[in-house]
């Protein structure tokens, strides 16, 4: 078989789910969601865990839109962006006169967030002097404009992200308990892609066809040796490095299919690398028939490449009568290899005649 053997985009899309501007495609991005759901309704302050490039500010945007204020303004902040001695009045706003070059008053973030969520995201560089001010702000919802003694009444959610370990900063000093625990009222956990491969076909397709119509054109295949090195990758960047990735792939397709020299140059240059036993069980794309056959199913059952993987070894154990090596063959893998994969799903008497 053609291990370039190209793969209908469409049909990595099965079984995934649309909530809001999320792509739901495997179970922990399911239990996220749900846990979204959940907590939407409550006008609880939230803290929102994960790494950089997880989708944290779209689980905030989805805590919003089910929220009990959803036509109210969504303002996001990345409090990496606060300019030293103005990062007060940024937040909190200040009045006519306040300091050199303020000519007018300013709301600051939390008024322009009145009656709806105001979205801190990395919420951890907020310099220490700064967090009892914070404090006062969640605990009190009152906020005091620079250079004015009047405190103005916020009415709005909260919503904290950061992609470091908060506790840790805590123990060392650098951020206060305190504000801690009252960011930390009810928290979730943004999981990393690494964590949930059977996400990245899905999201392949999702951000393909998202791309392809901003730059307007029509992508609808991809090669399969240029699919499983997408599979293969670690994604440290996560979703959003795949985003990336996928709108240069895009920029870079002359036709209506992807391939490996339209990747990114550091993902095509692993073309070679790329054999994941722990994660895609060292399965060929020359296999990609049998693959595609139980694509479908696998991700109906939110199963994933798990279960692609066992019931590809099966229907190869089975065509094949049970002869390992004619099996290893059509997987394009070792015969050792084979038995290990055999051994692991307790397939040992699968496809031998009795």
């Amino acid at each position: 078989m053609d291990i370039d053997r190209d793969v209908d985009l469409a049909r990595l899309l099965v079984g995934a789910e649309y909530r809001g501007g999320m792509v739901i495609s495997s179970p922990k991005l399911r239990k996220v969601y749900e846990r979204v759901e959940r907590i939407a309704p409550f006008n609880v302050t939230v803290l929102i865990q994960g790494e950089s490039g997880t989708g944290k500010e779209l689980v905030a945007s989805e805590l919003h839109r089910l929220g009990p204020n959803p036509r109210g303004p969504f303002v996001a902040l990345n409090c990496a962006t606060l300019i030293g001695q103005l990062a007060e009045s940024q937040l909190f706003g200040h009045v006519r006169g306040a300091f050199t070059d303020a000519r007018e008053n300013s709301l600051g973030y939390f008024r322009a967030a009145q009656g709806g969520t105001l979205f801190l995201d990395e919420i951890g560089e907020l310099p220490l002097g700064l967090q009892p001010k914070i404090l006062r702000a969640v605990e009190n919802h009152e906020v005091q404009a620079v250079g004015s003694y009047e405190s103005f009444l916020v009415d709005l959610r909260l919503v904290a992200a950061s992609n470091r370990n908060l506790r840790s900063m805590v123990t060392a000093g650098t951020f206060r308990e305190d504000l801690f625990h009252r960011l930390n009222a009810v928290s979730v956990v943004t999981p990393p892609l690494r964590e949930c491969r059977e996400a990245i076909g899905p999201l392949v397709a999702h951000f393909v066809d998202l791309h392809s119509g901003e730059a307007g054109k029509k992508v609808t295949h991809i090669a399969g040796s240029a699919l499983r090195i997408l599979l293969g990758y670690d994604w440290p960047g996560n979703v959003r490095e795949l985003s990336h990735a996928m709108q240069s792939a895009v920029v870079m397709a002359d036709n209506s299919r992807l391939a490996v020299e339209d990747l990114p140059l550091h993902l095509a240059a692993n073309e070679g690398a790329v054999d994941r036993e722990a994660e895609l069980d060292g399965l060929d794309l020359r296999a990609t028939t049998i693959l595609e056959e139980q694509r479908t199913d696998a991700l109906r059952g939110a199963t994933g490449l798990e279960s692609m993987t066992r019931s590809a070894l099966m229907r190869s154990l089975e065509q094949t009568r049970g002869n390992r090596q004619q099996a290893a063959r059509m997987l394009g893998i070792s015969r050792q290899k084979l038995y290990r994969m055999i051994a692991r799903y307790k397939l040992a008497h699968t496809g031998r005649q009795s």
